[in-house]
């Protein structure tokens, strides 16, 4: 093994290692190993930054931007109003939900599908009288199923196509996917409609984490003082009285940054003091125009609470603004008025300090904001809302134009009459011009820590390929199994794959095992192709933990789900997917 090689496969290693450990997040580790790859020499200067002009990163980021011009087209909105009805039995609101999922998952970004039909879903079994929990993961899954058809339902597939460029000369086509991915998906979809959604636990079937969470009978809120406040120059003892009137606890006040608890009650109020106070929503609407009280000493929100505020309750997904910081850190209330009233994490409640609890991806949190801002808000923190709101606004008058220029870019692309890439940017383009979206929404839209992460490991992994070390990976796999047939080392191959991106990243499992899968079938003189459709199928298949795919991140809090629940339905769906791939990769992409 050379220098190079054994510095690369600690780099490779490390990031691996880090991001299974989830302690820094994903983009800093990517860049943080190109970085230092280019330090010690075993990335050439001239490949440095050739990822962020790859070809999938390109793609990746246009699926972004026409996933969220179809959404705010309310393209998605015609199709959920006639095909999604939440008087259906169970197993059929599954399916059909299910296979819309699986289907908008094919033409653009799972994530996005999921976040668009999350409310629906929560909508539907709120009117079916029924836990979110029994359908929220099957749709999760569905719309992970759903993105192995096509060359762009998931950026595996786009990386694994350019790679295929690379490494045999041609890219796959848009469609080269289907038939080994639309057979996994199907068959995928009728396990989850049909047996899945029976193998949520009991306790979490039983219980509604979105409407607990709304539904708390109170909330503890630090408010602010306004300058002409009766309650200024009085202790807290001297206000008790309207206090018990209206139902209303304080608990204490806070004090140039500073909580006081136990004494606060002895302590005159100042007009730039906060008071803690737990309550009611109308207790507290109450009290707060008594006392003449503001939820923010910001100039820019001095409102009353009376007729101004709106709750809404939202999941937080990795990319979100929110995650990992609390409210104190984002300087929720002063910059932006809004209160964080509550955290759900794994189906419990977290009511203390939440102004200052770090707040995790995957917890739910419930907001309180003017109402004409709150969109703005939800927007700005990247977080996904539980439920539909009227104000969100959409062009019904232009979803059919959206649709269009999309299905005549993917129908060009198919015929190989517009290089991908081009036909999406012309679509982008023409979408701003049409003010479908503006160039602030598709900023916004871009998931950039996810660019970071894929452009920094590109040459990381070109670095490794062309240095031997994908071929010593392979060759120890040859070796390990000497003997066996082509279709079991297949297997192994995918089963690896699936492991791995169970555990991290899904991009960052295919830049490693896509190299290794070519190297594998040179040496054992079979179909690449082969090879990297198993790669491709497995790298989609993460149904084992909350921490694997992004999707299954998202409906943890809304589901009430704990990290051990996905497994149970998780990994029969994984075995049938291995039981029906690799019969259809023997059919349609012989060893």
């Amino acid at each position: 093994m050379t220098s190079d090689q054994i510095i690369l496969f600690a780099l490779m290693g490390s990031v691996l290692g880090l991001l299974l450990w989830g302690k820094f997040r994903y983009d800093l580790v990517a860049f943080g190993a190109l970085s230092l790859g280019l330090l010690l020499g075993v990335i050439p200067k001239s490949e440095a930054f050739s990822g962020f002009g790859h070809p999938a990163v390109i793609i990746i980021a246009l699926v972004l931007i026409v996933s969220r011009a179809l959404s705010q087209s309310g393209a998605i909105e015609l199709m959920t109003k006639n095909l999604i009805d939440g008087a259906r039995a169970l197993p059929l609101h599954i399916a059909s939900i299910g296979a819309l999922g699986a289907v908008m998952s094919a033409f653009m970004n799972n994530v996005a599908a999921l976040a668009l039909l999350m409310p629906v879903d929560i909508q539907a079994a709120s009117k079916a009288k029924r836990s979110p929990a029994l359908s929220l993961m099957p749709l999760s899954f569905a719309t992970i199923l759903g993105g192995m058809v096509t060359l762009i339902g998931t950026p595996p597939n786009i990386v694994i196509s350019q790679f295929r460029e690379t490494a045999l000369g041609e890219p796959y086509s848009m469609f080269s996917f289907a038939p080994v991915g639309l057979g996994a998906a199907l068959a995928g979809l009728a396990y989850v409609a049909l047996i899945g959604w029976r193998l949520v636990p009991v306790d979490r079937s039983k219980r509604n984490a979105a409407s607990e969470l709304k539904d708390l009978e109170d909330y503890i809120i630090e408010i602010g003082i306004k300058d002409d406040s009766p309650a200024i120059g009085k202790t807290i003892r001297e206000i008790s009285d309207i206090a018990e009137e209206n139902d209303v606890l304080i608990i204490g006040m806070v004090r140039n940054g500073k909580r006081i608890n136990g004494s606060a009650t002895r302590e005159v109020i100042r007009k730039t003091d906060m008071l803690v106070l737990e309550a009611g929503a109308k207790q507290l609407e109450n009290f707060a125009t008594s006392l003449k009280l503001s939820y923010s000493r910001s100039k820019k929100h001095k409102g009353t609470f009376a007729g101004t505020l709106s709750l809404i309750e939202a999941t937080v997904p990795v990319e979100a603004r929110m995650a990992n910081r609390s409210a104190l850190d984002l300087r929720l209330l002063y910059r932006h008025g809004t209160m964080l009233l509550g955290i759900s994490r794994h189906g419990k409640k977290i009511r203390d300090r939440i102004r200052s609890e770090k707040i995790k991806p995957g917890d739910m949190v419930l907001l309180m904001a003017e109402s004409d801002r709150i969109d703005d808000v939800v927007n700005w923190l990247g977080v996904l809302p539980l439920a539909r709101r009227e104000s969100m606004v959409t062009q019904h008058d232009k979803a059919w134009i959206a649709i269009g220029l999309f299905a005549a870019a993917i129908i060009a692309a198919s015929f190989g009459l517009v290089y991908l890439p081009v036909a999406l940017s012309a679509v982008v383009v023409l979408y701003v011009l049409l003010n479908i979206l503006s160039l602030s929404q598709i900023y916004e839209t871009i998931q950039w820590p996810v660019i970071i992460l894929l452009a920094s490991l590109i040459p990381l992994g070109a670095a490794l390929e062309k240095s031997g070390g994908t071929a010593l990976i392979a060759n120890m796999i040859v070796t390990a199994t000497d003997g066996w047939p082509a279709i079991a080392v297949l297997a192994l191959l995918m089963v690896v794959t699936m492991t791995l991106s169970d555990v991290l990243n899904n991009v960052a499992t295919v830049l490693v095992a896509a190299p290794v899968a070519v190297d594998i079938a040179n040496r054992l003189q079979v179909n690449p192709d082969a090879m990297l459709m198993g790669v491709a199928v497995a790298a989609s298949c993460a149904f084992l933990s909350p921490i694997g795919h992004k999707n299954n991140t998202i409906i943890m809090g809304p589901g009430g789900y704990r990290f051990g629940d996905y497994w149970k339905m998780g990994l029969p769906l994984e075995l049938l997917i291995i039981a029906v791939s690799i019969p259809l990769i023997m059919v349609f992409w012989p060893l």
